[in-house]
């Protein structure tokens, strides 16, 4: 360990080049000391008369790199002069940490004040009013386990777990359902989550009249909107989809920034089920505590999609052209719905025909 980077070239970085430090763990020296700070206490290690503990300092570089990268845990020993048996060993332990001493910042408001603070952010930067979040999923890509059998074979013939994730305006995650086999339809992974359960209940505290927005992948609800069916729209809907995939992107964006900034997700990981949970859950929360405490370094321009609101065109930021080894959701099986809401949706459709239209959304449907 006193040969490998963490004596010598982590320490040089520090020192002579902040933006390689950055890019090697994906934040910055002072970031890096105040998480390790907090993660210390919850992974030091005694000394023993056999062996040197392997310092928090060194776990934590190590994890992070493993994150930024999918290094593999070989390759990470070479860098790191650390054993792989004992990064495998450390790995879930340290990913643990990381989640429970930044878990704050990806906790879902509590209040209705809270809530509307959420849904003024859309209402102002997104044209969306009464929205409180924009909910996606993906599939992350696995390494299926020796006793996985069928469980996480996905309908696009991969191996994976379930991501559900609810953004709110900045793209910051405020929700997330992780774990999920593969092999359970993305339908039925919503009808089953806690948030469809806190939202049908009204246990969110959420303002009355309050709607999510999604895809098509999941179901038309009084508090979840989604696009009309593309089949013979009317200009009416045609407007309303722009409207509602104008609000929604902030959640493909944030899914994207994820993956643009933790390239672990870039292949299947090589991880048992239970460990990739832990894993994606570090990462999203990582993801939230970055943008909360740095959010213009960490959403550089050009990451992020930006559109031109003079002539609709939307510029696309470059989290796209990042290999990802994520795959969306599929669609949702059923196309029934209540009246009510259909009749909310309908009543959005109206709202941005009229008092609640935006100059360009005209030239914005061309494209």
């Amino acid at each position: 360990m006193l040969l490998g980077a963490s004596q010598n070239l982590v320490n040089e970085l520090r020192m002579e080049d902040p933006l390689d430090f950055k890019n090697l763990f994906r934040m910055s020296a002072s970031q890096f000391e105040e998480l390790l700070v907090k993660v210390a206490p919850k992974i030091q290690k005694q000394d023993t008369m056999m062996r040197i503990a392997i310092s928090p300092a060194i776990r934590l570089q190590v994890v992070l790199r493993y994150l930024a990268t999918g290094d593999s845990f070989k390759s990470l020993e070479f860098l790191y002069r650390v054993p792989k048996c004992s990064i495998s060993c450390f790995l879930l332990e340290t990913l643990d940490a990381i989640y429970e001493v930044l878990q704050e910042y990806i906790k879902a408001p509590k209040s209705t004040e809270e809530w509307r603070s959420v849904m003024n952010d859309f209402a102002i930067k997104w044209n969306f009013p009464g929205c409180i979040g924009a909910l996606d999923g993906k599939h992350i890509l696995i390494r299926n386990p020796p006793d996985g059998g069928s469980d996480y074979y996905n309908y696009k013939g991969s191996y994976s777990i379930i991501l559900l994730g609810l953004v709110d305006a900045n793209y910051c995650f405020i929700y997330i359902d992780v774990g999920a086999q593969g092999r359970i339809s993305d339908g039925g992974l919503f009808q089953e989550s806690l948030l469809l359960q806190y939202l049908e209940l009204d246990m969110l505290k959420n303002p009355p009249g309050s709607v999510i927005v999604g895809d098509d992948a999941f179901p038309l609800k009084p508090f979840l909107m989604k696009p009309y069916s593309r089949r013979d729209m009317s200009l009416k809907e045609r407007i309303f989809n722009y409207r509602l995939s104008r609000a929604r992107r902030v959640s493909e964006n944030a899914f994207g920034l994820l993956v643009a900034k933790f390239r672990i997700f870039e292949r299947p990981i090589p991880l048992m089920p239970e460990k990739v949970t832990s894993l994606v859950r570090t990462a999203v929360v990582l993801h939230n505590w970055l943008r909360k405490t740095t959010p213009s370094a960490y959403t550089p321009r050009g990451s992020v999609d930006i559109e031109d609101i003079d002539t609709g065109e939307i510029l696309y930021g470059y989290w796209r052209q990042v290999t990802s080894a994520t795959e969306r959701l599929e669609m949702h099986g059923s196309n029934n719905y209540s009246r009510e809401a259909a009749g909310i949706r309908n009543g959005y459709a109206d709202y941005f025909m009229t008092s609640g239209a935006v100059p360009w959304q005209m030239d914005a449907i061309k494209f």
